[in-house]
């Protein structure tokens, strides 16, 4: 742990601070940060938002995986890749980009906050990484405004704002290469999972529920966003992994160039129809559709969700290869990591939604069951049924709501009742 005036008589005369900071170690690097509990007055308060420069130690897992990520789209594509971060607060993910994967030819890391920018160079000049990463000070969609011609784009962009990555959408998908990699991360969790719906369909074009696959619907609507917006430029997108984890939401996209191909990627989009009476649910394609509002089951009305993509949010052989890279690499929450990539390769075939045993018990009036023992018996009872990260007690189904009941009630009976 380091303290403001011992940084400031470092040997490096041009690199001055005027905040308690601290060197905290993560993956291979070690990066000077704001010391947060210099910086919270009250309990409540959100730390890394109080701080100077911004830094949330609670995103190292979220860096881990982009680590594995990018590592995997390097080594499926075979060559030497640049990457831009252009929110990049102290530094931390870019620097970590540039010394944990093989086969980064260059870094561009940027923060318009003049003490990041100045705390990100010191970082590099600290991990001896000025010759592979740039650092500048500018307005993030300028700088990456600079990049959209040709010969001059990414292999890979990640957005990690606070809040919404929506306002860098559009200068992003300019600045990226033909089959570039573009990382997404949505903190806004109230709007996109329906606390308010307003501010979803205001940035994220499509209108959100307050179910309990929220989370998923979530990454439907960033994943649905991104979607149209690249589709403006002639350009496909196709999701290859997605998690949610606390308080966030983030995708991997892999774009294309043509229009064609965006002709194919918007048919990805559409609607799921969800009752809140009896937890049916369902799923209409198509941008333009004619939409039922009654549900299907209970004959109740039905809520909408979307427009949002409809398509595959995690791609198989890309959470295998991240599965096996994640073997190779010493991260402080491997354990963690490896359950959610399991998990997550588990679910990629699986059914759009995720029932919550929970929700559905506490409409029956039924004590919860294990999640083990109603999938056992969904696969007994000859559907498929899958796990889910997105939620301890979900489980992917391709049951129907009432099936699903019928099915609860069944495992919750006493076993004399059954004979």
């Amino acid at each position: 742990m380091i303290g403001t005036e011992n940084i400031q008589s470092m040997k490096n005369e041009k690199f001055k601070i005027d905040f308690p900071a601290e060197i905290v170690e993560e993956g291979r690097v070690k990066v000077l940060v704001p010391k947060l509990k210099a910086f919270v007055k009250m309990p409540s308060e959100y730390a890394p938002s109080k701080a100077p420069v911004f830094y949330n130690p609670v995103m190292e897992l979220n860096r881990d995986i982009a680590v594995l990520a990018l590592q995997v789209y390097q080594k499926m594509f075979n060559h030497e890749i640049s990457v831009c971060e252009p929110l990049a607060g102290c530094g931390v993910r870019g620097i970590r980009f540039a010394a944990e994967i093989k086969g980064v030819k260059k870094v561009l890391i940027n923060d318009i906050n003049e003490k990041a920018f100045q705390l990100a160079k010191y970082n590099v000049q600290m991990n001896k990484l000025s010759r592979r990463i740039t650092v500048k000070n500018e307005d993030a969609n300028l700088l990456l405004g600079c990049y959209g011609a040709p010969r001059k784009r990414f292999d890979a962009i990640d957005i990690d704002p606070f809040g919404s990555p929506v306002p860098y959408l559009d200068s992003a998908i300019r600045a990226l290469r033909n089959g570039g990699l573009l990382a997404l991360t949505a903190t806004d969790m109230a709007p996109l999972c329906g606390v308010h719906p307003k501010a979803c369909i205001r940035k994220y074009g499509g209108k959100p529920l307050r179910t309990e696959y929220c989370h998923e619907l979530a990454v439907r609507l960033l994943a649905g966003c991104l979607a149209t917006t690249a589709a403006k430029h002639d350009i496909s997108t196709r999701i290859v992994f997605s998690h949610s984890t606390s308080h966030y939401i983030r995708i991997y996209a892999i774009i294309k160039y043509g229009a064609k191909k965006a002709d194919e990627s918007i048919k990805n989009m559409g609607y799921i129809l969800h009752c809140f009476k009896c937890f049916h649910r369902e799923t209409a394609k198509g941008l333009i559709v004619e939409l039922s509002r009654n549900c299907g089951e209970c004959g109740s009305r039905i809520e909408i969700a979307g427009p949002l993509w409809l398509g595959k949010i995690f791609d198989k052989q890309f959470c295998d290869f991240m599965e096996k890279e994640a073997e190779d690499m010493a991260f402080k929450q491997e354990e963690r990591i490896q359950k959610i990539l399991t998990l997550i390769r588990n679910e990629a075939g699986a059914p759009i939604t995720y029932y919550v045993l929970d929700r559905l018990c506490d409409r029956l009036a039924l004590p919860v069951p294990s999640v083990k023992k109603v999938f056992e018996a969904l696969r007994k009872a000859g559907f498929e049924a899958y796990l889910t990260h997105f939620n301890s007690k979900g489980i992917r189904a391709d049951a129907s709501a009432t099936s699903m009941k019928e099915l609860l009630r069944k495992a919750m009976m006493p076993s004399h009742d059954k004979l």
